[in-house]
């Protein structure tokens, strides 16, 4: 996810039983894994590992550490702050994440297999922000999301957890869990945005490395 600029102040979240801290030490770990991680391009809209639901996760070993590694380096590299590894051609239900929430607390971490939560009535409340994707490079279009996100899944060891976020994080964690259902959010917009969006990406040159679309 590209990264924008938001005014919006939301109250944070009661912390619930099994939600993880992801802010403590956020600077210090987004450091190691962009350490020991490989930049890798980012794929653009058109290429079909974007548009499909990707695979579940089953072996949690040193190949799956590499890439949330690769993944930290890469978003970093694209100025980003949300990825999922389709975005880097891997078709695997990842997604890592360097992202402030309205309140300018960063939040950092990675979430394999992440399901979103289904949201009950009364937390159903839209925020119609600008949003923008690495796969959509400098575009940008306002689109209603839930203001807050709620995601289970597991850890690099298969451990399981929990993430919860509001505002802007709250965009992010739905923006990267659709990708890895094989959704970009310009196919949430009409069809005049949509157009439109990928009429801004064509007029700008990409400020990072992305994959040609054959």
């Amino acid at each position: 996810m590209s990264q924008q600029d938001t005014e919006q102040q939301y109250e944070q979240p009661t912390e619930a039983p099994g939600y993880i801290d992801d802010v403590t030490d956020a600077e210090a770990r987004e450091e190691a894994h962009r350490a020991r991680g490989t930049v890798r391009p980012i794929t653009v809209v058109g290429n079909p590992v974007l548009h499909h639901a990707c695979r579940t996760v089953t072996e949690f070993d040193a190949d799956l550490a590499q890439l949330i590694d690769d993944m930290f380096a890469s978003q970093r590299a694209a100025e980003g702050v949300g990825l999922a590894a389709n975005q880097i051609g891997v078709d695997l239900r990842v997604l890592v994440y360097d992202c402030p929430d309205d309140n300018g607390v960063r939040h950092t971490g990675h979430i394999v297999n992440p399901v979103l939560d289904e949201l009950p009535p009364e937390r159903r409340v839209l925020d119609d922000s600008n949003e923008g994707c690495l796969s959509v490079p400098g575009a940008y279009a306002e689109l209603p999301r839930p203001d807050y996100a709620s995601v289970q899944g597991q850890d690099m060891h298969g451990n399981p957890i929990a993430v919860q976020g509001t505002g802007f994080f709250a965009r992010c964690l739905q923006h990267e869990t659709d990708h890895l259902n094989g959704y970009l959010y310009i196919d949430r917009l009409s069809k005049r945005d949509r157009k439109d969006a990928l009429r801004q990406m064509e007029e700008l040159t990409p400020a990072y490395e992305t994959v040609p679309n054959d």
